[in-house]
């Protein structure tokens, strides 16, 4: 789906960047003390029990170019990402990667310390990545090159400089740690629902018998179109087969084909086979 025009802002879209600006006019408004950050900044190392850390994180920001910064590569990649998965996949997958940014610095810190962090950079880099996969070719400009990019080529610049720079623990202030585990659990969540896709497709001979009435073959005899009508115990018969194939589709609709017994995958073969015969 294409949007009307490059302004329009998808729902969730919308809402997270409205979020992290009222959030950020607060902190330098209203709650402009410390413990505001210290409430909700995430720390690998000092988590105490902060579960909402995971998520509070996401929402502030240390500044207004890291806000405009976030925001900006949010507004560019995250509608067309959105439309592509609907609201609510969108809503899933971004705070999955937003999460899983916590989730591996935390991992991380089990063996070296991690410094808090704030900032939606790991939420927003996995939507970025999740565009770069759909649309690797598609150009972009950065500032100042004078040519576009395609943008595969840009996710691809912005991983492996947080992998240097998480390499080389750099004292920059910046969370590479959080932006390579948005990355990463942004790739494992489009991985998984690639093979879900994978496992629960269903073959086109499968989807054509889908709630299908009988076939009346015609028939031609001295130029007078005569049909071969069933017998009621042979309608019986073809009337209890769609149902039970109407069933099984159902039921692959629900659980995926992977919970069809092999009673019910022959059934369904045998129903595919009958179909292409007529």
């Amino acid at each position: 789906m294409q949007r009307q025009s490059p302004f329009t802002l998808t729902p969730w879209v919308r809402g997270i960047i409205i979020a992290n600006a009222v959030v950020y006019l607060l902190t330098i408004t209203v709650f402009t003390g410390s413990w505001v950050i210290d409430g909700t900044a995430f720390s690998p190392t000092n988590l105490g029990g902060r579960l909402w850390t995971f998520v509070t994180y996401m929402f502030v920001h240390g500044g207004p170019f890291h806000l405009l910064f976030n925001m900006l590569l949010l507004f560019f990649f995250g509608p067309a990402v959105e439309e592509r998965m609907g609201s609510s996949g969108f809503s899933l997958y971004y705070f999955t990667c937003g999460i899983g940014g916590a989730v591996f610095s935390f991992a991380i810190a089990l063996f070296t310390p991690v410094a808090p962090f704030i900032g939606a950079s790991a939420a927003v880099l996995g939507v970025a990545l999740a565009y770069a996969i759909n649309w690797p070719d598609a150009p972009v400009y950065v500032f100042p090159l004078p040519v576009p990019i395609k943008v595969k080529w840009l996710v691809a610049f912005l991983a492996v400089v947080d992998l240097l720079m998480a390499q080389s623990n750099a004292n920059d202030g910046v969370a590479h740690l959080a932006h390579l585990g948005g990355f990463l659990f942004g790739f494992l969540f489009l991985k998984g629902e690639k093979l879900m896709q994978q496992r629960t497709q269903v073959g086109p001979g499968h989807l054509r018998i889908a709630r299908r009435p009988a076939p009346v073959r015609p028939l031609r005899r001295r130029g007078q179109a005569t049909h071969v009508h069933e017998s009621p115990q042979q309608k019986d018969v073809h009337h209890n087969s769609t149902d039970d194939v109407d069933r099984i589709l159902d039921k692959i609709n629900e659980s995926g084909i992977d919970s069809l017994t092999s009673q019910e995958l022959q059934l369904l073969d045998d129903a595919s086979r009958q179909l292409r015969r007529h």
